[in-house]
């Protein structure tokens, strides 16, 4: 957390602006409008075009804030390495999306204003909080110590399994049957690959581990041990093995697709894979794309195993500086927050929203929850999410590089047992 912001932070309760939208009054105590950045990960493909409606609609809705925004390639891990020179350079965003993976790293390694501190500057911010969010959703946002907010839940997914019914159809499997537990998936994708010739399966492969984890959890495994005084890395477990050596073994028959996350689903889109792993929150786009019977399943299971599913998605962050734009910055994140806002985000991407309620309000999103179900599976889902593993320490950003480099290494063929026991002591080296 940035400790020496304290006396820059006491002076933010003099500083109201006016929102229209956010429903507060006041003067600020400039005459200038106040212009503030948004860092976001939302290509145009992945939520874009709502990152804009969201941020036009702000801007026309009041005179005093402006919010210019700016998509930072290399998903959260590229936007926080950006975020960190533009810190450097004496520059930040004032509002970003930080993936919930990296708030660890970012509470005890960057400097930041913590949500809590921005809303008790605000007479109605701590109803604000309490009225919109869940205790479990406002967790995903919490600080190392679980006693600071210091991000706001923002975007909120979990993994499903998107369906090309055609596809398994001329394959032969009974698509009223779609498989329940990863020895059914990989007999599917067997006979997907020996009856038409296509893939099987693509999990996705961005610059994160999101889907390795679920997939580890599910098994039984997790890839950090907090049982002790020292946290170690257990990547290197029977559990953790088996899911790499899994889908490394798919790979190398052919029965699963290795290739980048944009490239994966541009082949399930045109109709060259069978099922595919990722985020609802590519939902729209994904609809947009498939020119076939697209439907959806949860996560197949390890057995008789619980099923557990990372909590994927974002939470908002201010970097800012200055105690004006700070102010601006909470007043557009409660924007984004709001039941007209979360209407074009939800839609326009297939996050889930993280404020209460309005998935079963009929005059929000309540029908749209209703026509799709695709957003139902995701919802079904809701009851078996854990959080996403945060590494802690200065160099959390190269344990999880660790991870996607030995991702690399097994799905090119490298034998994942000895690659993740490797791994595993490396992780070891950077987190304690």
């Amino acid at each position: 957390m940035w400790k020496k912001h304290a006396a820059l932070l006491s002076t933010l309760g003099t500083v109201t602006v006016l929102a229209a939208c956010g429903g507060t009054e006041g003067a600020t105590t400039s005459e200038e409008k106040v212009t503030i950045e948004y860092w976001h990960v939302n290509n145009e493909d992945w939520g874009g075009k709502a990152i804009k409606e969201l941020v036009e609609q702000f801007n026309a809705s009041q005179d005093r804030i402006e919010v210019k925004e700016s998509f930072q390639p290399g998903n959260y891990q590229g936007l926080l390495q950006n975020a960190q020179a533009a810190l450097s350079g004496g520059n930040p965003p004032d509002v970003a999306q930080i993936g919930y993976n990296y708030i660890a790293y970012v509470d005890q390694n960057v400097p930041y204003v913590p949500v809590s501190e921005l809303a008790a500057n605000d007479e109605e911010g701590e109803a604000f909080l309490n009225e919109s969010y869940l205790d479990n959703i406002k967790a995903l946002g919490y600080s190392n110590d679980k006693e600071t907010l210091a991000g706001l839940p923002y975007a909120l997914s979990n993994p499903i399994m998107y369906v090309n019914a055609d596809l398994l159809k001329e394959a032969g499997w009974n698509v009223d049957e779609l498989p329940q537990t990863w020895d059914e998936m990989q007999e599917m994708a067997k006979m997907v690959k020996e009856n038409t010739g296509e893939y099987g399966l693509y999990v996705q492969q961005p610059p994160d581990s999101w889907a390795e984890y679920s997939l580890v959890r599910s098994n039984g495994g997790d890839f950090l041990d907090f049982s002790s005084d020292e946290v170690v890395s257990t990547i290197g477990s029977p559990e953790s093995v088996e899911v790499f050596d899994m889908l490394g073994r798919m790979i190398e028959d052919q029965h699963a697709l290795h290739v980048t996350w944009e490239e994966g689903i541009q082949a399930f889109a045109t109709g060259k894979v069978g099922m595919m792993m990722t985020t609802v929150g590519r939902r729209a786009a994904i609809e947009e794309q498939s020119n076939f019977d697209l439907r959806s399943v949860e996560i197949p299971t390890f057995g008789d195993k619980e099923r557990q599913v990372a909590a994927g998605g974002n939470a908002l962050f201010s970097f800012s500086q200055d105690p004006e734009k700070q102010a601006a910055a909470w007043e557009f994140m409660k924007y984004l927050s709001s039941p007209e806002a979360m209407e074009i985000w939800v839609e326009g991407t297939g996050y889930l929203p993280p404020v209460k309620g309005l998935a079963e309000d009929p005059d929000t999103l309540g029908p749209f929850f209703d026509e799709n179900p695709i957003m139902q599976t995701a919802n079904r889902q809701m009851e078996s999410i854990v959080p996403w593993i945060n590494f802690p320490g200065a160099n959390g950003l190269q344990a999880e590089q660790a991870i996607l480099d030995a991702r690399d290494q097994i799905f090119d063929g490298a034998d994942a047992e000895s690659v993740l026991k490797e791994t595993e002591s490396k992780i070891n080296g950077y987190i304690q």
